[in-house]
């Protein structure tokens, strides 16, 4: 393995978040630097509130921040109020729907709080600090930006980003107004620059293009070497991207996804994604991990759970993580009903289908499906078996004050009545 001079540039290498850098060398060499005097650099990481919680899908390179503010560096996250009225046209078919001010603002905090649960915000020296584009953008002449900055880019560079090329290609309409992105991501590096001193932007593989617009302007209006350094898209075995359950995300605030299903989405990694999640989503030393990934068969699911305690305590805190693992040996190992199960106050005094139970608490999209599930031996009721789609639940059934419903071996809620 390469050894590099700076100590983020070999934590990124033997923990996988390295995929590729403007100039390996330079911002290497300028690392350390930093960490030899006990300068801290400062490098961003952007995300447009889309959302209002990032998921497990958007961690990669907010655990690479993490890291690099463990390396002593500071980092700013910036949330991008201004670009999130265009949308980031990368790897998407067409405009992205228009949000307003009230659902941007919403989405921000959001932002914030998953941010929060990563990295120490504050006013040290490389305490990370919360920017907002929306700040510099707002009062911004637009011919004023087109003689500025417009002047520094070519038409005909731009149309070769796969941003662009990859849409053109397909045949699918890009409007002018995504098209500018890229000039606009390109303008935040080197506004970060000139405020903060911020000389280096770290993402996703698939944010390449909108990072080499942010060096070449930095190059030529303002001739300094700004550096980005990328990760891979993480996936798993079967080439699905991370960070998806069945369909749903898995989202990082606690309003949005409870810890215990947190946690139950590490648990039931594949044995093949053990290490690299190991490795991604936790702080564990490398000599820790490669002990946890040589586990072979059954002895594989202990290093499952410690991947899933260890990434959710970083994200939920360790009470939040305790918990999910005693309601986890709960279900799964002592054949109890654990307290932090998704539950669902119900009324039973004229019984409840079935079918109903499963949709409503969330299990099943529709009854078709729980339907299907009840022919493949799918469903339970208080770990009984249910063959007869027409089952009613009713207080007969009530155990403890609760009911347990099981979907497979890995679903498992409880309704409670109301």
């Amino acid at each position: 393995m390469v050894q590099f001079k700076s100590q983020f540039f070999n934590l990124m290498l033997e923990r996988g978040f390295y995929n590729q850098c403007t100039n390996e060398q330079g911002f290497d060499q300028y690392l350390y630097e930093c960490e030899r005097t006990g300068t801290p650099a400062v490098g961003y990481l952007g995300s447009d509130p889309t959302g209002d919680s990032l998921h497990v899908g958007h961690l990669v390179p907010v655990m690479m921040m993490r890291w690099f503010q463990k390396c002593g560096h500071k980092p700013l996250m910036l949330v991008g109020g201004a670009t999130a009225r265009i949308g980031d046209p990368s790897g998407k078919d067409k405009l992205r729907p228009f949000l307003d001010d009230e659902t941007i603002a919403r989405n921000i905090a959001g932002l914030k709080k998953s941010y929060s649960k990563f990295l120490k915000f504050g006013e040290g020296k490389n305490e990370s600090v919360i920017v907002d584009n929306w700040d510099w953008f707002k009062d911004v002449n637009y011919l004023a930006f087109l003689r500025d900055i417009g002047t520094y880019y070519s038409v005909n560079k731009m149309l070769t980003m796969d941003s662009v090329k990859s849409r053109l290609e397909r045949e699918q309409p890009m409007s002018f107004l995504e098209f500018n992105y890229q000039l606009l991501q390109g303008f935040d590096f080197t506004v970060l620059y000139q405020k903060y001193g911020c000389r280096a932007q770290i993402a996703g593989a698939d944010q390449w293009g909108n990072i080499t617009s942010g060096t070449e302007l930095g190059r030529r209006k303002h001739n300094v070497e700004l550096f980005g350094f990328t990760s891979p898209i993480i996936t798993d075995s079967a080439g699905k991207k991370m960070g998806k359950s069945e369909g749903n995300a898995v989202w990082i605030n606690d309003e949005k996804l409870s810890s215990y299903d947190y946690y139950q989405y590490f648990r039931n990694i594949g044995d093949a994604e053990v290490e690299m999640c190991l490795k991604i989503f936790t702080d564990l030393s490398i000599d820790e991990i490669k002990k946890l990934a040589a586990l072979k068969d059954k002895e594989i699911n202990e290093a499952k759970k410690i991947l899933a305690f260890e990434a959710t305590k970083i994200c939920r805190g360790e009470t939040e993580a305790l918990q999910a693992q005693e309601t986890a040996v709960k279900t799964f190992e002592l054949g109890q009903a654990g307290g932090e199960l998704p539950s669902l106050e119900v009324n039973l005094a004229d019984g409840l289908s079935v079918l109903d139970a499963f949709v409503n608490i969330g299990f099943c999209a529709s009854k078709g499906e729980v339907r299907r599930m009840i022919k493949q031996g799918g469903v339970k009721i208080n770990d009984a078996d249910i063959s007869d789609e027409n089952y009613r639940l009713s207080s007969a059934d009530i155990k403890d004050g609760q009911i347990k419903l099981s979907l497979g071996k890995k679903k498992h809620g409880l309704l409670k009545s109301a």
